[in-house]
This record gives structure tokens, C-alpha cells and sequence, in this order.
């Protein structure tokens, strides 16, 4: 695997462990996920790919996933 930078999608300001997801952009178009917990874990795609997810994300394509976080009870 080529030396990276990762970069942690964490709420700002929010420190501690996580875990959370982080994410390279390496040589070759290649975009690379992986997270905190696991970090010998690293899932591969494209950037074409990567691009169309979070075009899909800003859509609300993925809403459904997460429709019932905001109904759970206090």
C-alpha cells in the first residue's frame, strides 16, 4: 500500500478514539476507507466510484439507512 494521509470524517471538534472512518486519496485514482478500530482493515474503490457515492449521499440516495436514528426514544 502506498504511504498515505489519512483523514478522520469525526464531528469537529470531537476528539477521542471513535471509532470513526477514515479515508486516503492514493496514486493511480485509487480512494482507500478504513476504520479507526480496525485500521489493518482497508477497503479499496476508485475515485469515479467514490465521487458517485457521495454525489448519491448529497441526493439522500442512502437516507433510508438512517431514517429511524432520529425517531429513537430519549
Amino acid at each position: 500500500m502506498p504511504d498515505l494521509r489519512w483523514e478522520r470524517a469525526a464531528p469537529e471538534g470531537v476528539e477521542g478514539p471513535g471509532p470513526w472512518i477514515e479515508i486516503a486519496f492514493g496514486p493511480d485514482d485509487l480512494v482507500y476507507l478504513r476504520e479507526t478500530s480496525a485500521l489493518e482493515t482497508v477497503v479499496t474503490t476508485t475515485q469515479r466510484k467514490w465521487d458517485a457515492f457521495v454525489l448519491g449521499v448529497q441526493a439522500g440516495e442512502f437516507d433510508h439507512f438512517v431514517e429511524d436514528t432520529d425517531q429513537q426514544s430519549p
